[in-house]
């Protein structure tokens, strides 16, 4: 049955920060995969943490670190649902950066020897290419790098040769943030498990544009960011496999990731809390829990719906103005319009459409390698989200023609 039709016009009330005009016109906010704001839901949770029950978690007797503590774990266990795995699978970090890094560090490195590989794509965000680059480096490995064609789209065929009895890990994107393509992501899981070969997705860019079952996908390290899913900055999550988290050592050491301490030997707690050292981003996440709860009650299914006709409609509007040259036209695709008008630099493009009250974002989006594979220094790239409609796409559309009359 197909999901009831999504009223973001009514869902925009829910975001303080849409309210308002720049430069004098609408907010037309079309940065979402940069990051998203924030709904009223979110931001009362915050504020009632910070007001009422501002504690520290775990090990404290008194109310408000009870109370806390229900809050944090409550979070926990809302997006462990969200997700469909196991709660003691859930690790709060501060992003899929701090995620990925976390199991290069922790899972990979430790298992890397001279001549081994780890296997990416050529569509990176530079987030999953660094921390992979200087696990190689550290220990001898090599990366490899699975092609793309010029839609935006893996190349499975050749994708496939290159997972050998060398290659330790394989990561690779959800959905792209520099072109939009959605990677079917349990076909590639399945083919790399045939190998013997484990696999993490940086699921950044896919969390909040449609429904992810992490059991279905057959993955083992999935990893997100809270503010581009409607929550706070500087909160994030990293599920892995039970059986990984087990074997795997801490990344960091100190409080609360410890079960006890003496000056010759620490035992370490078992997972989650293993891997959380430290006072955690207590209203982090909190607030990513209340995000996640909101989501769900307006459901995946309907918001991907709403924002696969979005897209489309500003496709074809974007792609009908002379002069545009779109970058990433794969079939399948998830929010990003990204594109390069003749004659006007980006950043330029980027301002005019700021001074119609359209946010975009201009430049390489953390993607260099993917600029440099389609010839260009950098794109415009729009990025919708569940309060964006229709009506937005013409203001857009018309602030593109008046920087190429700008600069024409």
């Amino acid at each position: 049955m197909s999901a009831a039709p999504l009223d973001s016009v009514a869902l925009r009330a829910d975001f303080p920060a849409l309210q308002q005009e720049i430069h004098g016109k609408p907010l037309v906010y079309l940065d979402n995969a940069a990051t998203t704001h924030k709904p009223q839901a979110v931001l009362d949770a915050l504020d009632q943490f910070h007001r009422r029950d501002n504690s520290n978690v775990h090990r404290g007797v008194h109310t408000l670190s009870q109370r806390a503590t229900d809050s944090y774990e409550g979070a926990r266990a809302r997006i462990a649902q969200f997700l469909s795995v196991k709660t003691d699978e859930i690790i709060f970090v501060r992003g899929a950066t701090e995620g990925i890094n976390l199991i290069a560090n922790a899972f990979l490195r430790p298992r890397l020897q001279p001549g081994d590989e780890v296997l990416i794509t050529a569509m990176e965000h530079h987030a999953n290419i660094v921390p992979w680059q200087l696990a190689c480096d550290a220990t001898g490995a090599q990366l490899r790098v699975a092609p793309m064609s010029q839609a935006g789209e893996l190349l499975l065929d050749e994708l496939e040769p290159l997972l050998t009895d060398r290659t330790k890990l394989l990561a690779l994107t959800h959905v792209s943030n520099a072109l939009g393509t959605v990677n079917p992501v349990a076909q590639i899981a399945e083919m790399a498990h045939a190998h013997g070969v484990p696999v993490l997705v940086d699921g950044a860019q896919a969390v909040q544009h449609l429904p992810v079952d992490v059991a279905q996908l057959g993955v083992d390290f999935y990893t997100l960011s809270g503010h581009k899913l409607y929550g706070p900055t500087g909160i994030g999550v990293l599920w892995a496999r039970a059986e990984h988290l087990e074997a795997m050592p801490p990344w960091q050491g100190g409080g609360d990731m410890i079960r006890s301490v003496t000056f010759e030997k620490t035992e370490f707690a078992p997972p989650p809390l293993r891997f959380e050292a430290g006072t955690p981003h207590i209203a982090g996440a909190i607030g990513l829990g209340a995000a996640v709860e909101y989501l769900t009650k307006i459901g995946l299914k309907a918001i991907a719906a709403h924002e696969r006709e979005l897209l489309a409609a500003a496709t074809d509007a974007v792609a009908a103005i002379d002069g545009v040259r779109l970058i990433g036209t794969a079939a399948k695709k998830a929010s990003v319009l990204s594109f390069v008008v003749e004659g006007v630099h980006p950043h330029d493009i980027g301002t005019v459409l700021d001074r119609n009250g359209v946010a975009v974002r201009t430049g390489h989006h953390c993607a260099q390698p993917v600029m440099a594979f389609y010839g260009v220094p950098a794109t415009v790239r729009a990025s919708f989200g569940l309060y964006n409609y229709h009506a937005e796409i013409e203001p857009l559309c018309t602030a593109l023609r008046e920087a190429q009359e700008l600069f024409a």
